[in-house]
């Protein structure tokens, strides 16, 4: 017989005793109880004491604009022609929504807007919003509205009175844009105390963008019509005049299109409208979440308890035995 059938191996029981568990978190249900109980009542307070945020959305669509069309086509038939004049026909061609969106989300068309607007007291110093006078609530340990100043309380680098930086960071926290890859829609949305606020605020942003926009193609298709003016009369090449006067000719359409149009880039097909509903915080939501944490931390507390006393239990049990065992040697 070989030594491992003489000393087969120990079996160890690692299985949970359900029953003992049991009955450990039933001798704690005072405590496991009245600890969820506890944060039950703290997050009904805190989810009450929240101010609503309203969400405002508006749809958008990308405009076609016809003279982008023309220079691609004027790329595709006379792009190798114009470049022996250094000029690059497919430099357009970018995606002009996609660029909107870029420098709707820029450090510095949001400064621009903010103080366009005068917009910094609500986005930095607002805190809630009186639903009966329709007025935002500002914070007076920040703003002081009698006085028209600034008296918050920071440290630095902050300032009392805040940065564009700051400003900026604030209005990006509120401030949504997307654009859905498939459709091309676009949706931009603010979230505010104020539903009214918030809903302005998407119109200006809208209105703004699409001016942005306009000024900076009319702005570059002007200094084009100029540039081509110039080269036509430099060159002596009868079909390279003809691009040029074919390239004046869309670049005129660009500014002509830009200055009739007022949604130039994004074309509003769902405007934004004052929410009644306030998009968060969900409050129910809140509650449930932290009465299961609740739960699970009296849970813990008494698992840790019966963990202790049985730890204690044995330290007691095994100081016995050995005072026993030292009064029964013999001398």
């Amino acid at each position: 017989m070989t030594e491992s059938q003489q000393n087969p191996p120990q079996s160890y029981d690692d299985e949970i005793d359900l029953r003992q568990l049991f009955r450990v978190l039933w001798d704690g249900k005072w405590l496991i109880g009245g600890i969820t109980f506890a944060v039950a009542v703290l997050a009904v307070i805190v989810a009450l004491m929240l101010p609503n945020i309203y969400r405002a959305e508006a749809l958008l669509a990308p405009n076609d604009q016809e003279g982008a069309g023309g220079l691609s086509a004027l790329a595709a038939q006379y792009g190798g022609l114009a470049s022996l004049a250094g000029i690059n026909l497919s430099a357009g061609s970018a995606d002009k929504t996609a660029l909107g969106i870029e420098v709707l989300k820029s450090r510095k068309f949001i400064s621009e807007f903010i103080e366009r607007h005068d917009i910094l007291v609500p986005l930095m110093a607002a805190k809630d919003w009186d639903s009966e006078s329709g007025e935002l609530e500002i914070d007076s340990d920040v703003y002081d509205v009698v006085e028209k100043q600034w008296v918050r309380e920071v440290s630095p680098p902050k300032k009392t009175i805040p940065s564009m930086q700051e400003a900026y960071e604030e209005f990006m926290d509120i401030l949504s844009v997307s654009q859905d890859k498939k459709s091309g829609f676009v949706r931009i949305a603010i979230e505010h105390y104020s539903p009214t606020t918030a809903k302005q605020w998407v119109d200006w942003l809208v209105q703004d963008i699409n001016s942005t926009i306009v000024q900076q193609d009319v702005r570059e298709a002007e200094q084009a019509i100029e540039y081509l003016n110039l080269q036509i009369e430099n060159t002596s090449l009868t079909e390279l005049k003809n691009v040029f006067f074919r390239l004046i000719e869309e670049q005129t359409k660009t500014v002509m299109l830009a200055k009739v149009s007022d949604e130039y880039l994004l074309k509003t097909l769902d405007p934004a409208i004052a929410p009644e509903l306030k998009a968060k915080p969900k409050r129910s939501l809140i509650v449930i979440l932290a009465t299961m944490l609740g739960g699970i931390l009296g849970i813990v507390i008494q698992l840790i308890r019966s963990s202790n006393k049985g730890t204690a239990a044995t330290s007691h049990c095994s100081q016995k035995t050995d005072e026993g065992d030292s009064r029964q040697k013999p001398r």
